[in-house]
């Protein structure tokens, strides 16, 4: 899942689903969201690469993973 690959990348980061929030401007709720099994924008995703300093291809490498 998706979500498993942020998640790793906040703890070890050591940031909550609220820092990432206020960092890239989406609701903590649609992140709460994502994490339950939505499918993030590919804008959000964008955000969330940017704001955890990772590309974006670390997601589709677990996306492909996951399937």
């Amino acid at each position: 899942m998706l979500w498993n690959r942020i998640q790793k990348e906040l703890n070890r980061q050591e940031m909550s689903i609220y820092k990432l929030a206020k960092i890239t401007g989406i609701k903590d709720t649609t992140l709460h969201n994502y994490k339950k099994g939505s499918e993030p924008s590919f804008k959000n995703m964008c955000k969330i690469a940017d704001a955890l300093d990772v590309s974006l291809d670390v997601f589709r490498k677990e996306n492909k993973t996951d399937e």
